[in-house]
């Protein structure tokens, strides 16, 4: 039996809306991550990193990556870059890191402060893309283009970057269409990751406001798993992993009407791995009225998605099949990704 694989490790320092040019409509940082909009400094990065490092949860076979998030981290004055990517360095000389990364916008990439990351040891740079279409990005008042993040992947990959792209589906004037489109250029941009954040309205924000004023209509829960879910199979059949999907919680957030619309689940992430899981079995399941019952087998680590979210991923089976389940047992002859069905 192989060992399950450890999750990487990310530790990250939020620098929420700093380097920004301006505040796009669907943006409230300091909410999303419950950190005010203070700016940092070396202080504050030993301080996040010192906790982390003395945490339970730190393991070193996990290869930690410190990540500085929630800003436009290439916008910084140099100044700030050098003081927050020293402080950083200093850790990863000392063996309780492995690297830096950081997340920038796609226009906002000069070739100088990226001598200076190198210089540090930052492996990999996340834009925030969002979108592939103009229009959409047009009306979320993201202030770079398409062609922006095109050139924004040539010149990181030209430096030896690893890069990731953060995709938005939802957001005004997008569709299926255009988030499938959206999928079809990323993928010929070949990025080393994706991570996919459906839009939600955030109270305070200016989709909020249009939310209100009927003027935007989020996506259903439903709709974002499924649109998520084809965007997810599509990049990992060509091989580009997707290492987050959905949103992460944060007290603030979570507080009571901090969120007034949009696909929020605190596991849309599982939900969507179910729902691609779910999509895989169908050729295994019986038809419709074949059988009254039936028992499932499948990899322990995947029974979970079998079940799927307070087992309604057996709930969809019952009213596919017909069949009642009767159990979902582990066995691991079975190949990861499939279920082996017992018929009653």
């Amino acid at each position: 039996m192989h060992e399950r694989k450890l999750k990487p490790l990310i530790v990250p320092i939020f620098i929420p809306n700093q380097g920004c040019p301006h505040r796009c409509i669907f943006c409230e940082q300091e909410k999303i991550t419950s950190q005010p909009g203070e700016a940092i400094n070396r202080t504050h990065v030993e301080r996040i990193l010192d906790q982390a490092i003395h945490s339970k949860d730190f393991d070193l076979r996990r290869k930690p990556e410190v990540a500085f998030y929630g800003g436009t981290f290439t916008r910084l004055t140099l100044d700030l870059m050098n003081e927050l990517l020293e402080a950083a360095a200093h850790y990863v000389k000392q063996g309780f890191f492995e690297s830096i990364r950081v997340s920038t916008r796609p226009d906002a990439l000069d070739e100088n402060r990226l001598e200076v990351m190198k210089g540090y040891g930052v492996l990999t740079v996340e834009l925030g893309a969002q979108s592939m279409d103009e229009h959409v990005l047009m009306l979320s008042n993201r202030g770079h283009t398409a062609e922006d993040t095109v050139k924004a992947v040539q010149v990181l990959k030209r430096y030896g970057f690893r890069v990731g792209i953060q995709l938005m589906p939802g957001l005004p004037g997008d569709s299926g269409e255009k988030f499938r489109s959206t999928i079809t250029k990323v993928i010929k941009l070949r990025p080393n990751m994706v991570r996919l954040y459906p839009a939600i309205v955030i109270r305070g924000t200016e989709l909020a406001y249009l939310f209100r004023k009927g003027r935007y209509e989020p996506l259903r829960l439903e709709e974002a798993v499924e649109i998520c879910a084809e965007g997810c199979v599509r990049l990992e059949n060509q091989g580009i992993p997707v290492i987050r999907i959905g949103l992460m919680s944060s007290p603030t957030l979570l507080e009571e009407g901090q969120i007034v619309g949009g696909p929020w689940h605190t596991a849309f992430g599982f939900l969507v791995r179910s729902h691609i899981h779910h999509q895989n079995m169908q050729k295994d399941l019986p038809g419709w009225g074949v059988v009254s019952q039936i028992k499932i087998r499948a990899p322990k680590r995947e029974i979970p998605l079998v079940r799927g979210y307070k087992n309604q991923g057996l709930q969809l089976i019952k009213r596919k099949t017909g069949a009642g389940v009767i159990s979902v047992e582990p066995d691991d002859s079975v190949l990861p990704g499939q279920v082996r069905i017992e018929t009653i």
